[in-house]
């Protein structure tokens, strides 16, 4: 199974929904950028389960530790390891699942492509692997702020039917934050919450879409193609 992505700046992540924790490590960061846990922690509390009715219920306080390629509050240039553990993993909740595959997950592909699958919360396909994404995400926005101030920004523009109006000149994470859904557009976002709400008590789930503006990129950055 593929759990690296990246050349220059590769990360691989690790970790299963209920095995004893999730994390990543990341090659190719230079030495000398400023990095503490309370950086890491800060986007992993956004990302954190159980903020609101709207997600899932599971609580994690999701702590980041920093186990390597850090000293003294600088990277070294060396591997970059961190880990989050799980404490909230609720097995028995599965047991009924051991020979079902569920609608909209990976249960099924899984079982297909490797002929055994982790059924407890769907291990490896859980949505907790983005743990480790969301850590070297941190890394990675540091680098690039520090090279050439690129910034982004980025929030949820349309939940099913239910299209934001945002001004993407003047949008802020102050903003974005102030919703739950991530949703920049007072109005819209109420509508969203309540049709999350609607859909959730018969059962279902709807889709959406995000929006990320990235600023001060350099003219010729990247490749032709990939």
């Amino acid at each position: 199974m593929g759990d690296s992505f990246g050349h220059l700046f590769r990360i691989t992540t690790w970790g299963e929904s209920h095995g004893g924790g999730v994390g990543v490590v990341i090659d190719g960061c230079p030495s000398g950028l400023q990095l503490s846990e309370d950086d890491l922690q800060y986007e992993l509390d956004r990302r954190r389960p159980g903020q609101s009715k709207i997600t899932t219920q599971r609580k994690e306080s999701d702590t980041a530790r920093i186990l390597s390629g850090v000293f003294e509050g600088r990277t070294t240039g060396t591997a970059i390891s961190v880990m989050v553990l799980n404490e909230d993993a609720k097995s028995h909740n599965y047991e009924h699942l051991k020979d079902l595959y569920r609608p909209s997950h990976a249960d099924f592909t899984f079982d297909k492509k490797y002929g055994f699958r982790d059924w407890m919360g769907g291990g490896r396909s859980s949505a907790r692997e983005t743990v480790g994404r969301v850590a070297a995400g941190v890394i990675a926005k540091k680098l690039l702020q520090r090279w050439n101030n690129i910034q982004t920004i980025a929030w949820v523009e349309q939940i099913h039917e239910i299209k934001s109006s945002v001004d993407k000149e003047f949008i802020s994470q102050q903003k974005i934050e102030a919703s739950i859904v991530r949703c920049p557009d007072p109005e819209a976002s109420e509508a969203m919450i309540a049709r999350i709400h609607e859909v959730r008590k018969s059962g279902d789930s709807v889709g959406g879409i995000i929006r990320t503006v990235v600023r001060n990129v350099p003219a010729g950055l990247g490749e032709p193609v990939f």
